[in-house]
């Protein structure tokens, strides 16, 4: 039943955009000028915006759009899983490391939507509607 619903034709270009969202689902500190955190999310972010301007704007049939989505998801799987741990802990007011809670959950929370996304960009419905829905003609 949650399958059907979320391959619907009017569901599939509204989770196909919120691609954007693991991506860029950071800790406000992580988007300062100073932080080299910043220029990774919006690479990706740019990559999955040109993918999704070919899939759903040019209705491109090519297999290139799909790859770029996956790539963009699964290196933000990867390098969350490199950032996790280096910021699992802050140096408190006295000196005394403390557990950064937010930042964890932020990055698993991540990983979750990002590896949502992948599978969801896989499943054979999502790619046969897109298609289904280029192939016809319009009529005006």
């Amino acid at each position: 039943m949650l399958r059907k619903f979320i391959t619907g034709r009017v569901m599939i270009p509204i989770i196909l955009c919120l691609q954007i969202l693991p991506l860029l689902l950071f800790p406000a500190s992580s988007f300062s000028i100073t932080s080299q955190e910043l220029w990774l999310p919006l690479l990706l972010s740019l990559l999955t915006v040109i993918a999704l301007v070919q899939l759903l704007l040019r209705k491109n049939l090519a297999a290139w759009p799909w790859y770029l989505l996956a790539f963009s998801q699964g290196f933000n799987i990867i390098s969350r899983m490199m950032t996790l741990f280096p910021h699992a802990t802050v140096s408190g007011q006295d000196g005394e490391l403390q557990a950064n809670g937010s930042y964890v959950l932020v990055a698993i929370v991540a990983m979750l939507l990002s590896a949502f996304e992948i599978w969801y960009g896989d499943l054979p419905e999502v790619r046969q509607k897109l298609a289904s829905r280029s192939a016809t003609p319009k009529t005006a």
